[in-house]
């Protein structure tokens, strides 16, 4: 069995011998979206229509460019690119990758369904639910939606492990949907210790981003003073410094999975007498 530990060592190690090549990728795919994007909500309030539907874009090609630095820092984790060719393998599997994760949003998006659906039946104004406004729910519609939700969240949280290596067999094994049934098969017995990896991971990166967001807010706020609206240069700086924790997280988590993936399938090769390659 994969000792956890063991590849984040691994991760740590690959990490620190090739931070020339992947500061670049890291900083253009996850440093600039993350640090432009915590600005777009104070954009969006009140904004028009076209304004609102260019930033929506915008966020959409963000997502892309990150989900392109995550499969070009796979191939490098994985071994089998360089700085220097690990781009054009992430562009090279880029559509395959944008297909599953297409496919897994539209299998979350019918599995929530159900929430607004009951809402909606119920005789709830979903327009001014969708606007923020605060709505006031019966305890028995509350009830059920918050069991539904619970069921859900753990639902997810399982699927999540069972496919947290779809990214590393789209690149290696040069699959597209069915690299979900591969990831499952790989992952099996391993439940568990990835909830574990995932759930630490989150706690984690979240805690990071709050204190660094509550402790550098305060003082840019005090040195360069706060707005109250609109983008003030204190919001900027703050989201910047955010930006920053958030992309040395959001780096870890393709080169863990592409090292995780890496034991997995030593793993499953040396029990099954072959490597999937």
């Amino acid at each position: 069995m994969a000792k956890i530990g063991t590849v984040w060592d691994r991760t740590a190690e690959f990490l620190s011998d090739n931070l020339h090549a992947v500061l670049p990728v890291a900083l253009l795919a996850f440093f600039v979206p993350a640090s432009i994007q915590s600005s777009f909500q104070s954009a969006l309030a009140g904004g028009s229509f076209q304004l609102t539907l260019l930033l929506r874009l915008v966020q959409l090609a963000f997502g892309i460019l990150s989900l392109w630095g995550s499969l070009t820092i796979a191939a490098m984790a994985l071994e089998i690119a360089d700085g220097r060719t690990a781009g054009a393998i992430g562009r090279a599997r880029l559509l395959p990758a944008l297909a599953v994760s297409l496919l897994l949003f539209a299998a979350i998006f019918v599995l929530a369904l159900p929430i607004p659906l009951a809402l909606q039946l119920a005789g709830y104004d979903m327009t001014a639910i969708a606007r923020g406004e605060v709505t006031e729910i019966s305890p028995t519609m509350g009830t059920g939606i918050a069991l539904y939700a619970l069921v859900l969240i753990a639902l997810l949280l399982w699927f999540a492990a069972r496919l947290f290596v779809v990214n590393p067999v789209i690149v290696r094994e040069r699959r597209m949907f069915s690299a979900l049934r591969q990831s499952w098969t790989l992952t099996r017995g391993m439940t568990w210790r990835i909830i574990g990896v995932i759930l630490l991971f989150v706690l984690v990166s979240w805690v990071s981003a709050l204190a660094a967001n509550m402790v550098f807010g305060s003082i840019f706020a005090l040195v360069a003073g706060g707005g109250t609206d609109g983008i003030s240069l204190a919001g900027v700086l703050t989201s910047i410094v955010v930006a920053a924790v958030q992309t040395g997280f959001t780096v870890l988590v393709p080169a863990f999975t592409a090292k995780l993936y890496l034991a997995l399938a030593a793993e499953a090769g040396l029990r099954e007498g072959v490597l999937h390659v």
